[in-house]
């Protein structure tokens, strides 16, 4: 059994997919029941955000498990699998747990360093724990790569050159305004982690007042008072009365992730600055039709993309190198894992053949007493555990060990563990029905 990641994120897919498969919790609860009931998969944790919709499971079978995942992600999101695949990458094994440590750590999001992203990853791992779709090998994966986003971000200076999303698109704000937000009004809606970090970036910012806005008004309410005992001027109003807020407005952040949109250009009598951080989108794309309109949401940062992205940074250089350690450990951990029962078993076989033949034994010789018999068997055991004792350290050593390639593949095959790493687009993979041509040629 292996993890296997099948992903889209920005990097690989234009926003406007992204936004058609990414998922709210309760979609994500049918995926994941419907990825553990594929009869390939036994685990499964699914990661949504702005940026990426990943699907990591535990798989039996490389090409079974990416065809149940590719199956259950179009049948969610109404997607093809032939378009699915022009976009999705897939890695497995060694090259998930890579993928998922960096991802942690921030070194695969937009603005790369974020912050943000490990929170997202903790909680998609707590929803699917108490879902019950994550076991041993998902906890160990997700675990390891909380602990190492904490290292990167602890032994590094990436957090002070990363920033998150809210403030690269509120950066891109000040660009557009022709000025910093000090004395501006801004208007926040929504009151989850994204609307609260914006709020707070907002009033660091220096935002002569605050007004908030969510569905849930007791939560708008809460957010504003965090507001004024930092010293921000902040105001609640009901979610439908948004409207005329924004005409109050220098800058509207919007990251609500509603169903439909908060803003459409009809809200709109004039110029205003609009930042949209939900995916699928809040603001619709109609308000750019309006005179004095600017908009700022994924798809803008897409083209925008700023962050410690340069292969000279030393912070990241730095974080690289953690995650490559932390990868290194985990997968000599991991090997040593799955030989285990390997091991086990060629103990348990010995103790069989032990027994048996020392039954025989009692059988040839009725005559021997029961003290010499006893003493045959204790050497007996002995031999036998000494026997097994250098093989067994041997192969527990080679597994920990990478650098063993060419041993590690024999005994992978001995032992039938038939673990690899791989790393590819999804694209690339064979379809189901050219796997069965080949079977019959």
């Amino acid at each position: 059994m292996s993890v296997l990641v099948v992903g889209m994120s920005h990097r690989s897919a234009p926003v406007a997919l992204l936004e058609r498969i990414s998922m709210d919790e309760t979609v994500q609860e049918d995926a994941g029941a419907a990825l553990v009931a594929q009869a390939s998969i036994s685990e499964a944790l699914i990661i949504s955000t702005c940026n990426r919709l990943e699907i990591y499971a535990v798989t039996n079978a490389f090409h079974a498990g990416v065809e149940d995942v590719l199956e259950v992600l179009a049948d969610i999101s109404g997607v093809s699998e032939a378009e699915l695949r022009t976009y999705l990458y897939v890695r497995y094994a060694d090259a998930a747990a890579q993928h998922m440590f960096s991802v942690a750590s921030g070194l695969d999001s937009m603005v790369v360093g974020e912050q943000q992203i490990i929170g997202q990853v903790r909680a998609s791992y707590l929803d699917a724990a108490e879902r019950g779709t994550v076991g041993p090998a998902l906890h160990s994966l997700a675990q390891t790569a909380l602990h190492t986003g904490k290292r990167v971000h602890a032994e590094t200076g990436i957090d002070d050159a990363g920033g998150s999303m809210v403030t690269f698109a509120l950066d891109e704000a000040e660009k557009v305004m022709g000025s910093d937000f000090a004395g501006k009004t801004a208007l926040v809606l929504g009151a989850g982690a994204m609307s609260s970090l914006a709020a707070t970036q907002l009033g660091k910012r220096g935002v002569r007042k605050l007004i908030i806005a969510n569905r849930t008004r007791s939560r708008a309410e809460r957010l504003a008072e965090h507001a004024r005992e930092a010293g921000v001027a902040a105001e609640v109003v009901d979610f439908n009365a948004r409207t005329g807020a924004l005409s109050r407005a220098d800058i509207t952040v919007s990251a609500t992730a509603s169903d439909g949109f908060t803003i459409t250009a009809d809200d709109l009598s004039g110029p205003a600055v609009l930042v949209d951080l939900s995916l699928p989108r809040d603001i619709a794309d109609d308000v750019t039709q309006r005179d004095g309109i600017h908009l700022i949401n994924i798809e803008y940062l897409h083209t925008t993309r700023g962050g410690v992205d340069s292969e000279d940074s030393l912070a990241l250089r730095q974080a690289q190198a953690i995650v490559a350690e932390e990868v290194e450990t985990f997968s000599s951990q991991q090997r040593v894992r799955d030989i285990a029962p390997a091991v086990a078993r060629l103990r348990r076989t010995a103790g069989e053949v032990q027994d048996f033949e020392l039954q025989r034994l009692r059988t040839k010789l009725p005559d021997l007493s029961e003290e010499d018999f006893d003493q045959v068997t204790r050497t007996v055991k002995r031999v036998v555990d000494k026997l097994l004792h250098t093989p067994t350290v041997k192969i527990k050593e080679l597994a920990a060990t990478s650098e063993q390639v060419s041993v590690e593949t024999v005994i992978e095959e001995l032992f039938g563990l038939g673990r690899s790493s791989v790393a590819i687009d999804a694209q690339r993979l064979p379809r189901p029905e050219e796997l069965q041509l080949k079977e019959h040629m």
